[in-house]
């Protein structure tokens, strides 16, 4: 069960960051990976809330088309079922967008007033308070970010996310951050986060490293390479994008 989330110390960003000095690399690339990004008692009760705190669901999309798939219970699949979908995904995605892997939309939550005691309330409250977006404007020199949405994000054995953007019409998306909390990971387990350049080559990939931020411009091309079934455990980490309210 949740602890009330007034009994949980605060999470904090490591004291030690210096976003004014890692802007010209950001401005250069128009992204960056940023290790040891909170403190280490922040990042390890962040990485126990994924793994044992979470309600997670499926969610499978191709192109315009959103499954949100229920994990256990009424409405799981079969295995047979499950088998199945990764085939028609697999078929469709071929030549165009889509993607599957398990998350929990923090954002939605906390702004329908659904708030339950979880830590990953306090993640959202970290991310849209001062101290996060005032680290992004130092490191971006950008003033115009005022808000970040979030989710949590578990990838599996077969999960991907295909070659795309983050572009969206109305969404007012400036920057995107993944915020990784996976203690240990191998990068030929896949679910590596690729950057593209206009040739289809990868100009530069991350893989995924516990308590680092991956931060980056929007549009920019990437994608989330397929998670083999070596894998030892779930790649974790909270997403989203860095807006303006517009």
């Amino acid at each position: 069960m949740s602890q009330p989330a007034a009994k949980q110390a605060p999470l904090s960003l490591d004291p030690g960051l210096t976003p004014k000095a890692w802007r010209g690399a950001f401005s250069a690339n128009g992204r960056l990976h940023l290790p040891g990004f909170l403190t280490a008692d922040s990042a390890s009760r962040l990485h126990a809330a994924l793994a044992i705190d979470t309600p997670w669901s499926g969610v499978v999309g191709v192109g315009t088309k959103l499954w949100n798939l229920p994990l256990n219970g009424p409405g799981a699949l079969s295995a047979a079922d499950d088998a199945a979908l990764d085939r028609q995904v697999a078929e469709e995605t071929r030549a165009g967008f889509g993607f599957r892997f398990d998350n929990f939309r923090v954002s939605d939550e906390v702004e329908a007033g659904r708030r339950e005691g979880r830590l990953l309330e306090a993640a959202y409250d970290l991310i849209n308070g001062e101290a996060f977006l005032g680290f992004v404007r130092d490191l971006t020199g950008d003033d115009r970010p005022e808000y970040c949405d979030c989710q949590a994000t578990r990838y599996r054995p077969g999960h991907f996310l295909t070659e795309h953007d983050d572009h969206a019409d109305g969404k007012n998306r400036l920057y995107a951050y993944v915020l990784n909390l996976t203690p240990q990971w191998r990068g030929d387990w896949g679910g590596l986060l690729l950057f593209l350049d206009g040739d289809g080559h990868v100009a530069e990939g991350y893989t995924p490293s516990f308590n680092a931020l991956n931060i980056f411009r929007v549009p920019q091309k990437h994608a989330v390479s397929y998670v083999t079934p070596q894998a030892a455990g779930p790649r974790l980490s909270l997403t989203g994008w860095i807006r303006t309210r517009g």
